[in-house]
């Protein structure tokens, strides 16, 4: 099954106030395990950068200045995406602000019920404890180094190890799509020999069998052949 683990980075929370997209970011994953295949731009969002938003993505409106505007974008993140489930920390909050971007240039909006959230996932799988993202990765071990600001990239791969993890983890046997892993240390198997058994039958069944022969009508084998 095909998903694409998504994440948007804005001028602040509300659309209907005037705020925009400025970064998207989304993963490719093939049953809960990231391929490699990502999309990721920058998008003009044709206004002023508040301070505080400014704070937590560190995307300047003078870096965003020469970025194409989201209708130039928007037919190759569309394709990119398909008809693909969409796997969002806060749903909510990526999809109405892609919808609104959608709307504004007369494009038809996402479903609703095409999004995953996986701050619902994490609450149900761990009641009362903390579900954001940098909580998440801490619970799963997952290296958060990189992450001194938010990304729409960064922050969608760091989420495709966190939904893999939230959907049972990576069975046994099994490594990213496309890699190959040998190990440096096998494991050997030692083995018991054991002496063969001998298998030829005793005088005891030899007579036993005959006996059974003789009470036969008919037998296709003589005893002689036994």
């Amino acid at each position: 099954m095909r998903e694409i683990i998504l994440d948007t980075e804005t001028t602040g929370f509300d659309p209907a106030q005037g705020d925009r997209i400025v970064e998207i970011g989304c993963v490719e994953a093939l049953s809960h395990i990231a391929t490699g295949e990502t999309f990721h731009v920058y998008v003009n969002p044709e206004r002023d950068m508040p301070e505080s938003a400014f704070n937590v993505h560190g995307l300047s409106e003078e870096f965003l200045s020469d970025k194409p505007v989201f209708a130039e974008v928007a037919e190759n993140f569309l394709s990119f995406i398909g008809d693909a489930p969409l796997v969002i920390h806060n749903a909510e909050f990526d999809m109405k602000f892609l919808n609104s971007e959608l709307k504004k240039i007369g494009r038809p909006i996402l479903a609703r019920d095409r999004a995953i959230d996986t701050v619902t996932m994490a609450r149900r799988k761990f009641p009362g404890a903390q579900a954001n993202l940098d909580a998440l990765c801490r619970r799963f071990d997952i290296d958060l180094s990189r992450r001194d600001k938010h990304g729409a990239l960064l922050d969608a791969e760091l989420l495709a190890e966190v939904y893999l993890q939230l959907c049972g983890g990576l069975q046994p046997g099994l490594e990213l799509i496309g890699n190959e892993k040998t190990s440096d240390n096998p494991v050997l198997v030692q083995r018991q020999a054991r002496a063969p058994r001998a298998h030829a039958p005793s005088p005891e069944e030899l007579a036993a069998h005959a006996a059974l022969v003789e009470t036969l009508k008919e037998p296709v084998w003589g005893s002689e052949d036994s």
